[in-house]
């Protein structure tokens, strides 16, 4: 399904046409920055290698209605490595190991918005810290290899930062 036809699903989901939202596709591996129900830009990202699922443990990336619940990482520099949520010294990130899942450069926190889906009990996405971020695994962005996550490039994510408020709607689907 193209981004068009997307934006389209999540604006009839949502019940309305937000004048800024973000539409994940898990089939195209590519984010799409919606502006004035316009495609404003649009980044290569990596979905989970996994799959789509909501459960807890699953590593699975959620699907439906979500929202940016925080922005974490303003201003730091794009190889920043972050560990719980705070930025910390990464050696490791100049000889990653292939399964190392490093959460870098920028954090776009996620909270599902439909109960059952993606919010409350053993699904919910910002209970499992479901996050758009940077990652060093640059060279894997376009195919899915997160632990759930969207990751995207260092450079993209912080460009995506800026460009997003707290709230904006996100759509994966």
């Amino acid at each position: 399904m193209s981004a068009q036809q997307l934006f389209a699903e999540f604006c009839r989901r949502l019940g309305s046409t937000p004048s800024l939202a973000l539409v994940a596709s898990i089939e195209r591996q590519r984010l799409t920055l919606f502006r004035d129900g316009a495609p404003a830009a649009e980044w290569p990202v990596s979905t989970s290698r996994f799959g789509v699922g909501s459960q807890r443990g699953s590593f699975k990336t959620p699907l439906g209605l979500h929202r940016i619940a925080e922005k974490i990482g303003a201003g730091l520099p794009l190889d920043t490595v972050f560990k719980a949520r705070k930025p910390v010294p990464e050696p490791s990130t100049l000889n990653p190991q292939p399964s190392s899942d490093l959460i870098m450069s920028r954090i776009l926190w996620l909270d599902g918005c439909e109960e059952g889906l993606n919010r409350g009990g053993d699904v919910d996405s910002h209970d499992r810290y479901i996050y758009i971020h940077g990652t060093v695994h640059e060279e894997r962005i376009g195919t899915p290899d997160s632990h759930g996550c969207i990751r995207m490039r260092c450079a993209d994510v912080a460009e995506l930062f800026e460009l997003v408020e707290v709230d904006t709607p996100v759509f994966i689907a």
